[in-house]
C-alpha cells in the first residue's frame, strides 16, 4: 500500500489540535478543521488558547472551516467526543472518500445505542475504513511534544502500520494492532474506573486505596474486554493498562478530576451541566454495567460509579458497600 502522505483532522479542541501536530511533525501535509475562525487562526499563530492555554507550538499548521479541506486527506483523525460521533460523522461522511482510513481518537461508547464507535462509523459511513487511536496520553503532553506512545488498530495490519507510519515520528511512537473492539473498550472502561480513583483522591482515602482501586479495576476492565472479545495482549497493553494507569494517576485526567470533585462534595447537577469539562466515563458507566449484566460479569466498582452518578446512593454509602463485599479470591 502508498505511504500516507496527507491527514485531515476534524475537532480543533485539545486532543485535535496536539494530533495535527503530531502529524505535522511526522512530515504530513496536515489540514486542522474546526468551526471558530478565530480560534483557528490563533492555532496557526501556535497556540490554542481555549483548550491548550500556556502551551506555545509551531506556527503554520494549516486550518480551515470547510469540513471538506480534512476530509478529502489520504488519512482522517476524528478528534471529537464520544457523544457526538454519529452527529459529527452524518455531517461529513459524503465528503469521505471511497476507503480513506476514518481514526476514532475519542474514548467511550455511545451511550444510545451501546455501539463501539467502529460500529457507528459503519453503519454512518461504511464506505470508509475504521481505525482506532487509542492509549496513555494526554494532549497537552503530545502538544509539547513529550515522549508518548499509543495504539493504532484497524481490521488490517497493513492498514494500520499505514497509519502508523503516517504519525510516527519526534516524541509520538505509536505501535500497531488488529484488535478493533479491545483496544476501544479499554479506552471506554479506563475513564470509567478513572472516576472511581478520582473519588478515592477526593475523599482523601489515601494512596494504599487508591492503588488498590487501579489494580481491582484493571481486572474488572479485563473481565469485560475478554467477555467482549478483547485479546489479552490488548488489555494488558497501552490502550488498556497502560491508559488506565495514566488516567487513574491524577487531575490532569478529565474523568479523575470529575471524580475528584464528587469525592469533595461537588454537586452533579453542576458536574454535568452546560460548560463543564467533559468526563466521558459519567456516559460510559450506564453502558459497562449493561453490558455486564448482558454477559453475566461481576463489576462492581464500574457498577458503585453508575449508581453514584445516576443519583441511587450517596459517594461515602459507596465507598463502605465497596469494602464490605464478601471476601473472595483475587484472582475471580
Amino acid at each position: 500500500m502508498a505511504e500516507i502522505g496527507s491527514v485531515g483532522v476534524v475537532g480543533a479542541g485539545a486532543w485535535g489540535t496536539a494530533l495535527a501536530l503530531v502529524a505535522m511533525r511526522a512530515g504530513r501535509r496536515v489540514t486542522l478543521y474546526g468551526r471558530d475562525r478565530a480560534l483557528l487562526d490563533a492555532i496557526a499563530a501556535g497556540e490554542n488558547p481555549r483548550y491548550l492555554p500556556g502551551i506555545a507550538f509551531e506556527t503554520g499548521l494549516s486550518v480551515s472551516d470547510d469540513p471538506a479541506d480534512a476530509a478529502g486527506k489520504g488519512a482522517v483523525l476524528l478528534a471529537t467526543p464520544a457523544q457526538t460521533t454519529r452527529a459529527v460523522l452524518s455531517d461529513i461522511a459524503e465528503l469521505l472518500p471511497s476507503g480513506v482510513p476514518l481514526v476514532i481518537t475519542a474514548k467511550g461508547i455511545e451511550a444510545e445505542t451501546g455501539r463501539l464507535l467502529s460500529e457507528v462509523v459503519g453503519e454512518i459511513a461504511p464506505h470508509v475504513v475504521p481505525a482506532v487511536l487509542s492509549g496513555p496520553s494526554f494532549a497537552a503532553d503530545v502538544a509539547r511534544g513529550l515522549p508518548t506512545a499509543v495504539t493504532v488498530a484497524a481490521g488490517g495490519e497493513d492498514m494500520a502500520r499505514r497509519l502508523c507510519e503516517a504519525l510516527s515520528g519526534g516524541g509520538f511512537r505509536p505501535y500497531v494492532s488488529t484488535d478493533l473492539r479491545g483496544v476501544q473498550i479499554g479506552g471506554a472502561l479506563k475513564n470509567v474506573l478513572a472516576i472511581a480513583c478520582g473519588v478515592v483522591a477526593g475523599r482523601e482515602l489515601g494512596p494504599s486505596a487508591q492503588a488498590a482501586l487501579t489494580a481491582r479495576g484493571f481486572a474488572e476492565l479485563t473481565r469485560l474486554g475478554r467477555a467482549l472479545g478483547a485479546r489479552p495482549e490488548t488489555l494488558t497493553g497501552l490502550s488498556g493498562l497502560g491508559d488506565l494507569v495514566l488516567t487513574c494517576s491524577g487531575p490532569q485526567s478529565r474523568n479523575f478530576a470529575f471524580g475528584m470533585k464528587l469525592g469533595e462534595g461537588a454537586r452533579l447537577d453542576v458536574l454535568l451541566g452546560p460548560g463543564a469539562r467533559l468526563a466521558e466515563g459519567a456516559h460510559t458507566a450506564a453502558i459497562a454495567m449493561g453490558l455486564a449484566r448482558d454477559h453475566r460479569i461481576d463489576l462492581p466498582i464500574a457498577e458503585a460509579v453508575d449508581d453514584v452518578i445516576a443519583g441511587r446512593i450517596a459517594v461515602g454509602d459507596v465507598i463502605t458497600r465497596l469494602m464490605d463485599r464478601p471476601l473472595k479470591r483475587e484472582d475471580l
